[in-house]
């Protein structure tokens, strides 16, 4: 009956900043770009990376985030890295720095990024046995 994740959703304060945080720095690409005439949304976005898509709202004058460390509900995406090193020293390279980790949590390493609007993104990195 229910076969998978279709897409993640996310509403950033700035679209562009966030295309290009996820196109420059991760390495998504742009599938599509459509305008939405539904106020107070504009804009939907969708950004694929190999089979996993992120759906961006853009949304006039968003509310701004809660920060409380541990909310109820969705917490963070997380994408799968081939080599952690490899992918910390490329987001160095973007001016990316990790906000946790990594750590080696036995069947996998795991480290965390923030968006530009300071939406947690997992790294995570199986460990092949």
């Amino acid at each position: 009956m229910f076969k998978r994740i279709d897409h993640v959703e996310i509403i950033p304060r700035d679209v562009e900043a966030t295309i290009d945080f996820y196109t420059r720095v991760l390495n998504f690409t742009v599938r599509e770009r459509k305008t939405v005439d539904a106020a107070p949304l504009q804009e939907v976005v969708y950004l694929e990376l190999n089979d996993a898509t992120v759906e961006l709202l853009s949304v006039k004058d968003p509310a701004p985030r809660q920060t409380d460390a541990w909310p109820v509900g969705y917490r963070m995406i997380a994408l799968e890295v081939a080599d952690m090193d490899e992918a910390i020293a490329h987001l160095k390279t973007k001016g990316v720095e990790l906000t946790w980790g990594p750590v080696d949590m036995g069947d996998f390493t795991r480290a965390e990024i923030k968006d530009p609007d300071g939406l947690p993104i997992e790294l995570y990195e199986q460990h092949l046995n």
